[in-house]
């Protein structure tokens, strides 16, 4: 049986684990990876690897562990996995919870462009026309990149992609965070960088670059996050906790 399904794959998920494992060893708690990563970071506690089978096997998955309250601490951008655990929970009566991370503030000098996803992230860069271009969508979405030329590429990755870099030319770094701004800045002045692309994915694991950008004056393409689902949202671990604490 499982008290809290905490579906993870986040620095936020990493550190829930671990909050709960210190403070309320008398739940048990399985952390949920969808298998995105080969090598995900270390989680506190019982961990269980791949999908469900959509809102359905996951709903069914609730049901058959007596699972009693569900937080969903998957990244800010997988809009398809909250909303399936939105439908999920709702199916088998588990309250949830979407731990969500504050998107980073916006401060004197941030030159931000907002675009809706990577085809428009890709046209803002075209018109920028910078000498090169730092790139930090991860190992998705670059195909909207290829048809760029005259700058650059720099693509930052937890992981090289599937097949073949999409990207003819292109610098492929493989780095996972968190990043200090220092790192970052040395990163940008080294590769000459002209402009950043990245998600409004927020927390402070990445800040770095967009603190980095800021002071160089670089211009940064940002994808606009999608909106969470409607329900319960707790914005740190503390809140999440809070909000068990209360359930259990």
């Amino acid at each position: 049986m499982t008290d809290v399904l905490l579906l993870g794959g986040t620095a936020e998920a990493v550190a829930l684990a671990g909050a709960l494992a210190r403070r309320r060893p008398d739940l048990a708690v399985v952390t949920s990876l969808a298998g995105l990563s080969s090598a995900p970071s270390a989680v506190p506690g019982a961990v269980r690897r791949g999908g469900f089978g959509g809102a359905d096997g996951l709903a069914a998955w609730l049901a058959d562990e007596g699972v009693a309250a569900l937080v969903d601490a998957t990244h800010p951008f997988a809009a398809r996995m909250a909303t399936q655990a939105v439908e999920a929970a709702g199916r088998a009566g588990v309250p949830r919870v979407k731990l969500v991370r504050p998107m980073w503030p916006r401060r004197k000098g941030d030159r931000w462009i907002p675009v809706a996803d990577a085809g428009e992230a890709a046209a803002a860069l075209a018109r920028l026309a910078p000498g090169a271009a730092l790139i930090t969508l991860g190992r998705r979405g670059l195909d909207a990149f290829a048809r760029l030329s005259g700058m650059r590429l720099v693509v930052r990755a937890i992981e090289p992609p599937a097949g073949p870099l999409p990207l003819a030319g292109a610098e492929l770094v493989l780095a996972r965070g968190p990043f200090a701004e220092a790192d970052e800045t040395a990163l940008m002045r080294e590769r000459g960088i002209g402009a950043l692309v990245t998600k409004a994915s927020g927390g402070e694991a990445t800040e770095g670059k967009i603190a980095a950008a800021r002071a160089l004056g670089l211009p940064v393409v940002m994808i606009r996050r999608p909106a969470a689902p409607a329900g319960p949202k707790a914005a740190t671990v503390g809140e999440a906790m809070d909000w068990l604490d209360d359930r259990l």
